[in-house]
């Protein structure tokens, strides 16, 4: 009995040591694992919630805010983190952030939330990786080249300007980034279904599309009741709208004899040019939507916040036009006489002499100084702060190690608002963008930040994004701005009604929506 107990212990053992030998295993390699990777210092947080409410809390834009800062300054610009239920490496590096972008769909992914995909649709140009991205790109980057830039979409942008800014009573006080918001979306929807402003069914779907982006920036809570469940309701409604609209175009193309003058939109374009199924139409014409509404309307808030500078600076322009004795004001005198006197002004006399009404690209291409004004917009407002990314090997970087599988959080803000790149980095200064100062009125510091400029913005300037994943509408929002600020700048003077300033959210907004009181320049001050 006893021989027999120890033939079946020996018996048991051996079956069962090749799977301790097996757990054995798993264990030393585990552990030498962890023991491999040399991550960035850091801190995961609460759990579960990690460190994401800290990151969130809102900051002015013109910052890293103070998360950030406490954290680079206690770890370096490359930390590790828990955000977003993930654990997380962050960067303020610049030469990461570039690496990270220049090596998309190799060493890294884009990966947003589930939240994000759940609200504008799993075939969303923001959240589709690999092929399907590069097949979705290519149709926007074909309907947004320079031809139709130069030939139809400068047109556009031209009428839908004057449109809002004849809407402007002399001496009244609105909402700057409401008609900025305005301009967009009546233009990205003639641009994208030829819908008219002003017309029912636009106003209609700019209600449904209020609702939407509210819902986009919450907190994904899908509970009746929420920001969150209205804006997929709200999904769901403009989705219906976007096909009908298909369906009355197909209905159309297959009449013998009929002529649909609406196929240079983008809906017909598609339709007449692309594979893609109607659920694949439905989701990048309201990504394109929220895309090239959103993110432009921002921008142009922020060129009518930092235009008008200090109001003792601009009331002392306006009533002397003589230069100031102060630094600030002598470069805020500067740039408003460039802007108003030297660049736009020209353009718009050469026009009447010509007896020329619209803007053509020759026009555009002469506002130099208007572009800087743009970069130095972009630089300091940052309308797009960090991007969403997964490491998909293992990659080491300045003795550092990103694991694969890991979220990676490039933060785009903090280049642009790094004093070693651009000097005095949270002040607004177009002059830093100009190649060459030659006009003698620069300051030595502004020769070397633009000097310096030259060297680092090919590299380390990225509103756009960066590699692959570079906005495919940059060239298209760049021209928004510019033919905006120019009849801006031509036919009214502006200051703040009340205060405000943009704060990250971590998405911009002006928490009073930027009140401005406009003044004709034809009515005097």
């Amino acid at each position: 009995m006893s021989s027999m107990s120890e033939s079946e212990l020996v018996r048991v053992v051996l079956f069962l040591l090749p799977s301790l030998l097996t757990l054995l295993l798993i264990l030393i390699l585990r552990t030498k694992s962890h023991r491999r990777f040399n991550l960035p210092p850091g801190s995961s947080g609460w759990p579960f919630l990690g460190e994401t409410i800290g990151y969130l809390r809102p900051f002015s834009a013109t910052s890293l805010g103070d998360f950030m800062d406490q954290h680079v300054t206690r770890y370096g610009k490359i930390y590790k983190s828990n955000l977003f239920g993930e654990r997380t490496i962050v960067s303020a590096d610049a030469g990461l952030n570039r690496f990270i972008l220049q090596n998309e769909g190799k060493l890294f992914e884009c990966s947003y939330p589930k939240s994000i995909g759940g609200i504008l649709g799993k075939w969303s140009m923001l959240v589709l990786v690999g092929d399907m991205h590069k097949n979705m790109r290519i149709i926007s980057l074909n309907f947004l080249s320079h031809a139709r830039l130069r030939t139809h979409l400068l047109k556009e942008v031209h009428h839908h300007t004057l449109l809002v800014l004849s809407s402007w009573k002399h001496n009244s006080t609105f909402s700057a980034q409401d008609e900025a918001k305005k301009f967009t979306f009546n233009l990205m929807a003639k641009h994208i279904m030829s819908l008219d402003p002003g017309e029912p069914e636009t106003e209609q779907l700019k209600k449904e599309y209020v609702t939407f982006m509210k819902g986009v920036v919450s907190a994904p809570l899908n509970f009746p009741g929420t920001a969150y469940r209205r804006a997929l309701q709200s999904r769901s409604a403009i989705l219906k709208f976007i096909e009908r609209k298909m369906e009355e175009r197909i209905k159309r193309s297959n009449e013998v004899g009929t002529e649909d003058g609406e196929d240079d939109d983008l809906l017909g374009w598609v339709l007449k040019h692309s594979n893609l199924s109607t659920e694949q139409i439905l989701d990048l014409i309201l990504s394109l939507l929220f895309a090239g509404h959103e993110t432009s309307s921002v921008a142009i808030a922020l060129a009518i916040y930092f235009l008008q500078g200090s109001p003792a600076a601009l009331q002392q322009l306006q009533a002397s036009q003589q230069k100031s004795t102060t630094h600030s004001c002598a470069l805020f005198f500067l740039f408003f006489f460039s802007l108003k006197s030297e660049e736009h002004s020209e353009i718009a006399r050469a026009k009447k002499l010509a007896g020329e009404a619209e803007l053509n690209w020759e026009d555009y291409k002469k506002m130099e100084f208007t572009q800087c004004v743009i970069s130095e917009t972009l630089r300091l407002g940052n309308v797009v702060r960090f991007l969403h990314r997964k490491a998909l090997k293992d990659v080491r970087y300045k003795g550092y190690d990103i694991p694969c599988g890991w979220k990676v959080l490039p933060v785009i803000s903090a280049a642009h608002l790094d004093g070693s790149m651009f000097e005095d980095p949270q002040h607004f200064n177009p002059w830093r963008w100009l190649q060459n100062n030659n006009d003698g009125r620069g300051s030595p510091s502004a020769t070397t930040a633009a000097a310096n400029n030259s060297k680092n913005s090919n590299n380390y300037f990225m509103p756009f994004g960066g590699g692959p994943r570079l906005c495919a509408g940059s060239e298209f929002a760049k021209l928004e701005m510019a033919v905006f600020i120019h009849h801006l700048v031509l036919n009214y003077r502006w200051e703040l009604a009340d205060e405000d300033q943009p704060f990250a959210f971590p998405y911009l907004d002006f928490p009073k929506g930027l009140p401005i009181t406009v003044k004709r320049r034809d009515m005097g001050t």
